[in-house]
């Protein structure tokens, strides 16, 4: 209950992810809920963490009472606190929360998760409302199934299973261009008498499939086909599709290899046993998933993933996307050539 008091009496919050898509909608709302639009521009802040002192300036405004009806919202955004803090700002960080008005609303997004043994977030646990929005992992395809579903019932799109399967598989984790993609169809489908079903081939005919170029670029690596990988990253790139989205399905694509390899070469015959430990929706597909895999060993599939993740790392640090894919794969191509 003290901890429920705490929340009403000073409205804090954290959101923090990497869907800027869900992140960007849950902001917009609170927003909504807490602003008065005639008096918004009297009661709104949003504090860049470039800005010259940005928190003393932001949490100056938090305390102000609103102006007028509605409440106040000061919004940090991006906010370098969860990565460093000194002691005397943290101080007057914990001074502001105590003692906010009862109108003043407070919010912090940060891409990343909140280290849990800093004092800051130790601070926010206790103040402020907390929200996670990462991406769903691209090897998790119920997951990305039943987003789709999800944003499919709210957008006002039906869809049937095949056609749910192959929207999931075209978009992956990428929220953004979910909504987008189901706005599409729902305008190509309307009817005086309401939506149409979406089948499979309306999805296929309009929705780009920049995933399955990306699980091209993985199956011309895993031949050792270095002048075809080279020119689907061109490809690729030249679809503005970003390079971290392109890890990801090749990571997926070599982890779910890597798993299939091990469930046969321990003796596992099941298809359903190895489409559960791969984490592969539909068996069906394990018996071509072990056709592909059938001259690599897993320590040779396993070879390719601490590649992947320092490709990751390096890209995550500002690498030149185009020249990092190209090395990364000529390295990788020569695994198994």
């Amino acid at each position: 209950m003290k901890l429920v008091w705490a929340r009403l009496r000073m409205p804090v919050y954290l959101y923090w992810g990497e869907d800027d898509y869900r992140l960007s909608q849950a902001v917009q709302a609170l927003r909504d809920r807490v602003l008065d639009p005639n008096w918004s521009s009297f009661n709104y802040d949003k504090i860049e963490a470039e800005q010259p002192d940005a928190v003393i300036h932001g949490l100056n405004q938090a305390m102000t009472p609103s102006f007028g009806a509605g409440g106040r919202l000061v919004w940090f955004a991006n906010t370098t606190l969860l990565q460093r803090c000194s002691e005397p700002l943290l101080g007057e960080l914990e001074r502001s929360l105590a003692a906010l008005p009862a109108t003043s609303h407070l919010l912090l997004t940060a891409d990343h998760k909140p280290d849990g043994r800093s004092k800051v977030t130790k601070l926010l646990q206790k103040y402020a409302e907390i929200r996670e929005f990462s991406a769903i992992p691209p090897w998790k395809t119920e997951q990305l199934i039943y987003r789709v579903q999800q944003a499919a019932q709210q957008v006002g799109v039906k869809l049937t299973v095949d056609s749910t399967e192959l929207l999931a598989e075209s978009v992956g984790n990428d929220t953004r261009r979910l909504f987008t993609e189901l706005e599409k169809l729902r305008l190509f489908t309307a009817t005086d008498n309401g939506a149409a079903v979406v089948d499979v081939g309306t999805v296929a005919a309009l929705v780009p499939v920049t995933t399955q170029n990306s699980l091209q670029l993985a199956e011309a690596i895993r031949q050792g086909d270095a002048e075809r990988s080279l020119s689907l990253i061109a490809e690729l790139t030249g679809q503005d599709e970003p390079a971290l989205r392109i890890v990801a399905t090749l990571v997926k694509q070599f982890r779910t290899w890597l798993w299939v390899r091990l469930m046969v070469e321990a003796g596992e015959r099941d298809e359903r046993a190895i489409a559960q430990a791969a984490q592969v929706s539909n068996p069906r597909r394990i018996y071509f998933l072990q056709q592909e895999v059938q001259s690599l060993s897993a320590f040779q599939l396993q070879q390719a993933l601490p590649l992947l993740l320092d490709l990751e790392v390096s890209l995550k640090r500002g690498s030149d996307q185009l020249s990092s894919l190209q090395s990364k794969a000529l390295e990788l191509c020569q695994l198994y050539s």
